[in-house]
């Protein structure tokens, strides 16, 4: 940024603030066995074991039950990887621990959900049944037949077979009939007004 003073112009330095999400330490609970080499963080917990390397822009370290991510310098890429690395560690945590949950709801006339063994069988509205396998390490689960729990100790995991469920029917705008999040809003459209 220049400012201009008359003929001189003051250039002025805009120094770098420390990520607010990747200043805070990661708790790590009663359970939960962190071992650290180099970039390298593996968590082991009850619900499962995640590993994970992180980029050479931020530096890990742990200290008294918890895990502390700083920057490697003050670079542009390091900057932007300081909160996400952070999260990273948190999430590897938390799944081991308490693990991740994905609630989908089918909508529509004739929509159902069933467990076959590990699959899950989805009646969507097509001439065929949809059927998925859970990646190794997430289990599906039905409540009731329009109610579908998905879990996991990996949270990118577990959103990603989620959001691969939804997308075989995503909710359509008119009568809202689709796979939706149990948390989620569609916004509805008024049909055509016919003459």
């Amino acid at each position: 940024m220049a400012l201009s003073m008359g003929s001189a112009s003051v250039r002025l330095a805009v120094t770098a603030k420390e990520s607010r999400i990747g200043k805070r330490p990661v708790p790590v609970p009663k359970g939960v066995d962190v071992s650290l080499s180099g970039q390298h963080l593996k968590v082991k917990g009850k619900n499962d074991t995640l590993e994970r390397t992180f980029p050479d822009g931020v530096r890990l370290a742990v200290e008294d039950d918890t895990i502390v991510v700083t920057r490697a310098d003050d670079s542009r890429k390091a900057r932007a990887q300081h909160g996400l690395a952070r999260t990273l560690a948190d999430n590897m945590v938390v799944g081991v621990s308490e693990g991740w949950k994905k609630e989908l709801q089918l909508v529509g006339v004739g929509y159902r959900a069933a467990i076959e063994g590990r699959t899950l069988v989805m009646n969507l509205g097509y001439s065929h049944p949809v059927r998925m396998e859970p990646p190794e390490g997430v289990t599906a689960a039905c409540d009731g037949n329009t109610n579908v729990i998905i879990t996991g100790a990996n949270k990118e995991v577990v959103g990603n077979f989620a959001a691969v469920c939804r997308s075989k029917r995503p909710p359509e705008p008119y009568k809202g009939k689709g796979v939706r999040y149990k948390d989620e809003h569609v916004q509805r459209k008024e049909g055509k007004s016919g003459r």
